[in-house]
């Protein structure tokens, strides 16, 4: 055997050495792997930083069976099962609430940390709100065992107005969403496919009720047809006319920040885009701002683009932000009648950094955390 060249390891040893960096990985468990957060996940779990073992693809016994590419690599779907995660470390759902609600305790039981993407445990006191990029430290303390991934609509917005509050104070907030219809899923995403269809190279939209006529029962998971239309709807009936979705914006950001007495105020509308919600935000802050001075916090803060010079017509639009992980700002403005506030337009994709690239970063957190 030739000897190894003084101070280099031998071939043996880095092979060794990479082996036991291996198994020294935590390993990781993607529940509800073939929905269409669960495709995008593992497309950035391909794409990011190697910080995994295995990863065990997770579903319904329906989908057990089939073989989905990660990494580079054909993985086979396993049944949701209490078997499923046996010598998981980090388990990330992608499921309705109430699978979560039934299967995140199993999974925790199991001595896995649970991601959870719905709204299960969002608003549970033990349960960390987490978006890495403002509280990344609250992650740590899990007493249940379980951390929350925010709505999308709360994550299209809420890295550039952390990084603001950070420098100005944040004293009351009031948005406008304009929301993509993949933020219901696949029935969303087809429905809108279909009506398009029904009105492409039509006169329709020119008299009251043709556009709903034309549709007729292809409404879908919408209360009013939504090509050639916005529907200022989104989510479930809450108490004195407010939708949950509204409700969430509020909630989450209140909590994400740490000002449990925020005032804010959501309008939360459906618009006839496939994926990347946007947002009009009017933030009012403790101290007067300045255009310049937000142009800086901005252009500098993790996660975020300025796009912003309309004289040039660049500011962000759904159409140029979908696929692409960070949150754009543009169309930065004081207000004219308080210098203490700034109007501002924010897109963001709700099915990376609003779903699958939140859960991917909070999962790399845990990962330097649980490295064994």
């Amino acid at each position: 055997m030739i000897p190894a060249e003084a101070g280099r390891p031998s071939l043996a040893d880095t092979a060794g050495a990479d082996a036991r960096t291996a198994r020294n990985k935590p390993h990781l468990a993607v529940v509800g792997a073939t929905g269409a957060v669960g495709s995008v996940l593992l497309g950035i779990l391909s794409e990011r930083a190697d910080v995994w073992g295995e990863i065990r693809l997770i579903a319904s016994p329906r989908s057990a069976g089939r073989k989905l590419t990660v990494r580079g690599e054909e993985v086979e779907v396993v049944a949701l099962g209490e078997d499923a995660f046996d010598g998981i470390d980090v388990a990330m759902f992608d499921v309705p609430d109430e699978v979560a609600v039934q299967w995140v305790p199993v999974a925790v039981s199991k001595g896995a940390v649970v991601v959870d993407n719905s709204g299960a445990f969002r608003m549970d006191p033990d349960v960390p709100l987490v978006v890495p990029e403002i509280n990344a430290h609250t992650a740590r303390v899990r007493p249940r065992g379980i951390i929350a991934n925010p709505n999308c609509t709360t994550l299209s917005m809420i890295v550039a107005l952390g990084a603001l509050h950070a420098e100005y104070g944040l004293s009351e907030l009031i948005v406008s969403s304009y929301q993509a219809v993949s933020g219901v899923g696949k029935a969303g995403v087809d429905t809108l496919r279909a009506q398009l269809s029904a009105v492409c190279g039509t006169e329709l939209g020119a008299k009251p009720g043709d556009v709903r006529r034309a549709v007729g029962d292809t409404l879908g998971p919408f209360p009013a047809p939504i090509a050639l239309n916005v529907v200022p709807w989104a989510g479930t009936l809450q108490e004195d006319g407010w939708s949950s979705e509204e409700l969430k914006v509020r909630n989450e950001t209140r909590k994400i920040l740490g000002m449990p007495e925020l005032p804010v105020t959501a309008t939360c509308v459906r618009v006839p885009v496939l994926t990347t919600h946007s947002l009009a935000v009017h933030a009012r802050f403790e101290n007067e701002v300045t255009v310049a001075g937000a142009h800086e916090i901005l252009a500098a803060a993790p996660g975020v683009v300025l796009c912003d010079d309309p004289a040039e017509e660049e500011y962000p639009t759904p159409s140029d932000v979908v696929g692409t992980d960070p949150t754009w700002v543009g169309r930065v403005r004081r207000s004219l009648d308080d210098p203490r506030a700034l109007e501002l337009f924010v897109c963001g994709d709700n099915l990376r950094k609003g779903a699958a690239l939140n859960a991917a970063q909070i999962g790399e957190l845990l990962a330097g955390e649980l490295r064994k």
